[in-house]
């Protein structure tokens, strides 16, 4: 009797083990039965959320920097478990606005459904069939969406809450604007080589020696890549592709509005409720101090939410004749129009205008030359490729196609002819010796083939070669010393209280320069330096492109104007971003408190199952 109970309970152990196992059978996928990835106190993760989220970040890395990404990528860099941790973190919030009671009504959600572009119909409107089938297409359904929006709310109501009231220390923005919008008014000449007494001498051959021994990246010749290739564009084949008479009338009936404009207004229309307002509003731009635009703004408007664009009279409506017989500038109405009764601002008369298909043929054959031609080299790719795939060389494809054959010495950063090609310079670069030709595609809609030939290394050139331009490098070498070395002299003479003009120099005076302030014709660190300086000093710096040397006297240091428009921006900005950080990291704080209190359950299979999903 005890044998038979042992061996029922240990089939019943197999059982339980079995069903566990069932259990787990099809959470490899999403498509299994594993639906959420986790818990965070009461509120579950889906399976859905992560999916999105991480293929969101994904996508988000790919647009900046024009390369996909593979999920091996992703988790090397660690958007996996950002994205994990940002939510786990959102979902801690839900649950402490869940048990603080915080939720928002159905009034809301309603309001932030129907704000979704996506889900309305063709008429502009809220569709719910639009509805129901996008949030299908995305896994999720209606009622899942407006709870996650429920709590989106709920969420953001407990963020300002948190965040409310965060004010940046007044002291430490006042003192970043005084930092940053600190004045100085200096003076500053420029000092080229035609201010030397004489020319540097010529250098010596130890001199030429030294300079090419120390430099030999300098005169060092690129890597030389020796290649043949065939190419075909729609301009090599322009002239031989007969365009009908008939397709170019057609074609330019086709464009018609390109070539035929009727007379246009470009016109700014301002909507009143009532025929009365509009009225009284018309009659006061008499009155000193008011315009248009301060009619605009008394609407709570911008010109953007006025302005129409061009339009011909019949788009006007009734209002047609009556803008139509204003001039540029004149504000006309009430007039009568769809919205009510609005003023009508001329902000410009465009004559009609009429480019007759005699004017225009050329233009049109050219852009059907060129369609055909590119559809004659598509259909000829298919026989190209062929020819390739059967051994055919580049000189067999001159003979058998339209292709023309070519060499070329091609180096890195070459960009003439062929070479002009983006697609021809990638190929070019990462071609082999020994490969076998493949056809390419330019951007124009023509192909090409190449085969690299040789390769020859870079390499130091023979000073014999590049003699002249070694001494060119010196002699500029020295003409800068020289002029840096004259304009350390000038600074001096200045310093003791010479001035600029007395001294054969052309002074300029730049009042009121910022940190941020740019010096056109200065060395990039012209501005950091001045600052450096103390009021009073002389200083002589290397000089820009165009000058070799400059002289610069700082003569006043000023704190930020009161009252200026620009510095009041600059406190408010500053305060902004100082409260938008310190709001972030209480918000960060907060979260982090509450999270450390919250059970936080992940299920590493159904992690694993959405990471399979995308491989």
């Amino acid at each position: 009797m005890a044998t038979r109970k042992g061996n029922r309970v240990f089939v019943w152990i197999i059982l339980i083990l079995l069903f566990v196992g069932l259990i787990g059978f099809g959470a490899t996928g999403l498509s299994g039965h594993v639906t959420r990835l986790g818990t965070v106190g009461d509120k579950e993760i889906p399976v859905q959320d992560y999916a999105t989220a991480l293929q969101r970040q994904m996508r988000a890395f790919e647009a900046q920097t024009g390369q996909s990404m593979s999920l091996a990528q992703a988790q090397g860099l660690g958007l996996d478990q950002a994205v994990l941790a940002q939510l786990v973190t959102d979902r801690v919030m839900d649950d402490e606005a869940g048990d603080l009671g915080l939720s928002v009504g159905d009034a809301r959600v309603r309001d932030q459904v129907l704000q979704v572009q996506a889900f309305r119909g063709l008429d502009g409107q809220f569709d719910r069939d639009a509805y129901r089938e996008a949030l299908s297409r995305n896994g999720t359904s209606v009622a899942d969406f407006e709870t996650s929006l429920r709590e989106q709310e709920a969420r953001s109501l407990l963020q300002g809450a948190v965040i409310g009231g965060v004010a940046a220390p007044s002291a430490y923005a006042e003192a970043m604007v005084e930092f940053l919008m600190e004045r100085r008014d200096i003076t500053w000449a420029p000092l080229t080589a035609d201010a030397l007494a004489e020319d540097p001498a010529a250098p010596t051959d130890a001199e030429i020696q030294a300079r090419y021994e120390a430099a030999p990246e300098a005169y060092t010749a690129p890597e030389v890549r020796n290649i043949t290739y065939a190419w075909l564009t729609p301009e090599m084949l322009g002239d031989s592709v007969e365009v009908d008479e008939a397709q170019l009338r057609e074609l330019y009936q086709q464009r018609i509005s390109d070539y035929v404009q009727e007379e246009r207004r470009l016109v700014e229309r301002l909507v009143y409720p009532s025929e009365e307002a509009a009225t009284a509003a018309l009659a006061t731009l008499g009155e000193p101090g008011t315009d248009f635009e301060t009619l605009v703004e008394a609407r709570g408007l911008d010109l953007a939410a006025v302005d129409l664009g061009d339009l011909a009279k019949a788009d006007l409506g009734a209002a047609g004749d009556a803008v139509f017989a204003a001039a540029a500038g004149d504000v006309v109405g009430p007039l009568e129009t769809s919205l009510g009764p609005a003023l009508f601002r001329v902000n410009a008369v465009l004559a009609a205008e009429e480019i007759p298909f005699e004017q225009a043929r050329a233009d049109l054959q050219a852009e059907l030359a060129q369609a055909r031609a590119r559809r004659m080299i598509q259909d000829a790719s298919e026989q190209i490729t062929d020819l390739l795939a059967g051994g055919a060389s580049l000189e067999d494809l001159a003979e058998r196609s339209d292709m023309e054959l070519g060499s070329i010495e091609w180096t890195e950063g070459d960009a003439e002819g062929i070479a002009a090609y983006a697609p021809f310079r990638d190929a070019a670069l990462a071609a082999k010796e020994g490969d076998f030709p493949e056809l390419g595609e330019f951007e124009d809609g023509g192909v090409f083939a190449l085969r690299l030939d040789g390769v020859t290394a870079p390499a130091v050139q023979p000073l014999d070669e590049v003699r002249d331009r070694v001494i060119a490098d010196l002699l500029d070498a020295a003409t800068d010393a020289a002029v840096l070395q004259l304009a350390e002299d000038l600074a001096g003479q200045i310093a003791d209280g010479a001035s600029f003009a007395d001294l054969g120099l052309a002074p300029r005076q730049v009042p009121n320069l910022t940190r941020r302030d740019f010096v056109e014709a200065t060395p990039t660190d012209f501005v950091a330096q001045v600052y450096q300086m103390d009021s009073g000093a002389v200083r002589a710096l290397p000089g820009s492109d165009q000058a070799g040397a400059v002289i610069v006297r700082l003569d006043k240091i000023a704190p930020p104007a009161k009252g200026d428009p620009a510095v009041e921006a600059e406190l408010k900005s500053i305060e902004e971003r100082i409260a938008a950080g310190m709001a972030q990291d209480l918000y960060a704080a907060f979260a982090g408190e509450v999270q450390s209190d919250t059970e936080i359950r992940i299920d590493d299979a159904a992690v694993q199952a959405v990471h399979n999903s995308f491989r």
